[in-house]
């Protein structure tokens, strides 16, 4: 089971920090991934980090503004978010997959958090 949550409300050029929590399984067994679906748009890739956290990916627009960690240990996955933008305005969701490699289809994953809404005024 995993549970999302720190979104909120933010103004453009502003930061915040998602977190997910994840329960049951081994953790450190699965990829896990960031995902978001902006109102009348399709679920994007957003990050994607290795299991031990030594391999990460972003989807362009994001890179140089967010960061994706994770710790094992606590069983979380962290998306740390700077500079948003209004176009960043969306539902974020983390994921997990059963699998080595790191992939970007939302089909790929296996478990789905709850999702958590941040929302960017300009």
């Amino acid at each position: 089971q995993l549970q999302a949550y720190g979104g909120g409300l933010v103004q453009a050029g502003g930061s915040l920090r998602l977190s997910c929590a994840a329960s049951g399984g081994t953790f450190s067994n699965y990829v896990m991934g960031w995902f978001r679906q902006a109102p009348g748009k399709e679920r994007e890739f957003v990050a994607v980090i290795s299991r031990s956290g030594s391999s990460t990916s972003y989807k362009d627009s994001v890179k140089g503004r967010f960061t994706i960690s994770r710790d094992n240990a606590k069983k979380t996955v962290s998306l740390q978010m700077t500079s948003l933008k209004p176009e960043d305005t969306a539902v974020y969701y983390c994921a997990a997959d059963l699998n080595l490699l790191l992939r970007f289809a939302p089909r790929e994953y296996d478990y789905w958090g709850q999702g958590t809404l941040v929302t960017v005024s300009s």
